[in-house]
């Protein structure tokens, strides 16, 4: 019997091992996106892996371990932006480091956008537009309801909307030089 178990929880670990390899840059990617901070991004990641080795033994078959795996980097994230401290302090001798990587001044300008939503807000849009998830599978992997889901979509939209406004009364899409068809893509519903 305890050969059994070994040998069980060995496949596990491997099994688990691979698929964390395999999805650690998506969310991290995923992460920062929500946080703008690449060690904060990082953290959420290590966090959101541990806690899918500790329920791996429930998920480990299927299509089911991704969702967990965003539920649980999603909810993590909601966590830590509701507490009111900070676990840790950098002192004021240590220098920053830029993030990884030459950004353009339209995507920094669209990231600080995003980072100026509340997490609520900030989490389903990037849900929905990053990760590309419908209404019904944000709010499963939010925990709430279409609703919900629905009118922090709206408010989030409409928030980038007033931020990204141009001072001529252009648009965001004007710079992109995209016409009224992304505006309908990103108002509609899947």
């Amino acid at each position: 019997m305890r050969h059994w178990r070994r040998t069980r929880q060995a496949e596990l670990d491997a099994d688990f091992r691979d698929w964390a390899l395999a999805r650690q840059a998506h969310l991290r990617r995923s992460a920062y996106l929500l946080c703008r901070d690449w060690h904060l991004a990082e953290d959420l990641t290590q966090t959101t892996l541990a806690k899918m080795y500790a329920a791996w033994h429930r998920v480990h078959d299927g299509d089911t371990r991704d969702a967990y795996a965003r539920r649980v980097l999603y909810r993590t994230f909601v966590d830590e932006t509701r507490r009111g401290y900070r676990r840790e302090y950098p002192g004021d001798d240590i220098p920053e480091t830029p993030a990884p990587g030459v950004d353009s001044e339209l995507r920094m300008t669209l990231l600080d956008a995003v980072a100026l939503l509340p997490p609520r807000s900030r989490a389903v849009i990037v849900l929905r537009f990053w990760e590309d998830l419908s209404v019904e599978e944000t709010a499963a992997a939010l925990g709430c309801t279409t609703g919900t889901v629905k009118s922090q979509t709206s408010r989030g939209l409409a928030s980038l909307r007033r931020r990204l406004t141009l001072d001529d009364g252009t648009g965001f899409a004007a710079l992109l030089g995209v016409g009224g068809a992304a505006r309908t893509r990103t108002e509609g519903s899947r």
